[in-house]
């Protein structure tokens, strides 16, 4: 039987032991049962990898952010945790699939605790009150990459009538040429999500590497010095190891080209004088 949580603990509700195990530099993914409305969205997260990053980082009650909500997947890992949250969607595809998602979710539309907003993450942070949030985790765009994806993942995609990009809109980071460029500009909205953010509170973000080309990204080391220069400490870097995607021979028996089945959480912390 696990012990009751240590009456010094601000930060979640897990007893010591729980929280020790949380603290290993892996997990490993554990993927939601299908949902077909989830799936046309072309990259998404688990919303059980979601819940548990919200035990680890919060409390019942508190309030959660997500600049990129997508399809609404960190909103429903909130009302099953009964976390406050607001979600940001500029693309109006998928905050039309995050409306239907929460409304099956709950049986009875979106509830009162779960705000979605339909707009450009800059322009609604602008409005949001500094120092309102308790934690912050999302997934942001990939850069330009989903425009490039490899021939085979995009005959997949489309063979089933799927997108193979977040969409066409010039505002969505996503369809940034330049690289340098896409991250500044990714920057500045999680600067605007550092302000927002109380002081000792965590940001928790789940990238992937990725390759374009012959040359290999460190996207999650890049956006972390980003993030770091707008105000954040890296705190640390948790492998989410995702044992069921497919695997496909891209370089053989040429070239290594690796197959990348793995995100990469990184754990950042707002400091007091922030």
């Amino acid at each position: 039987m696990e012990k009751a949580v240590d009456e010094r603990n601000r930060l979640n509700d897990l007893s010591n032991k729980q929280w020790l195990r949380e603290t290993k530099s892996f997990w490993m993914s554990k993927a939601p049962p299908r949902d077909e409305l989830k799936r046309q969205h072309p990259a998404t997260f688990s919303e059980y990898d979601i819940e548990r990053l919200l035990r680890l980082f919060t409390k019942p009650g508190q309030t959660v952010l997500d600049p990129f909500v997508g399809v609404g997947s960190t909103l429903i890992a909130c009302l099953r945790t009964g976390r406050r949250a607001i979600g940001i969607e500029l693309v109006p595809r998928w905050h039309e699939i995050a409306q239907q998602r929460l409304a099956a979710e709950s049986g009875d539309g979106i509830p009162e605790q779960i705000s979605l907003l339909h707009g450009d993450a800059s322009a609604e942070l602008a409005e949001m009150e500094s120092e309102s949030i308790d934690f912050v985790v999302t997934s942001p765009p990939y850069w330009s990459i989903l425009n490039k994806a490899s021939e085979k993942v995009g005959a997949e995609r489309t063979s089933r009538g799927l997108p193979t990009n977040y969409s066409d809109d010039g505002q969505n980071l996503g369809n940034i040429e330049d690289y340098g460029e896409f991250l500044t500009k990714l920057g500045e909205i999680f600067g605007q999500c550092t302000r927002v953010l109380r002081s000792r509170q965590y940001m928790a973000v789940i990238v992937s590497d990725f390759r374009h080309g012959p040359r290999y990204y460190l996207y999650h080391a890049d956006l972390a010095r980003e993030i770091e220069q707008r105000g954040m400490v890296l705190k640390g870097v948790t492998a989410l190891l995702q044992d069921s995607k497919n695997l496909y021979a891209y370089g053989i028996p040429y070239a290594f080209v690796p197959n990348i089945h793995h995100q990469q959480i990184i754990i950042l912390q707002k400091p007091e004088s922030a």
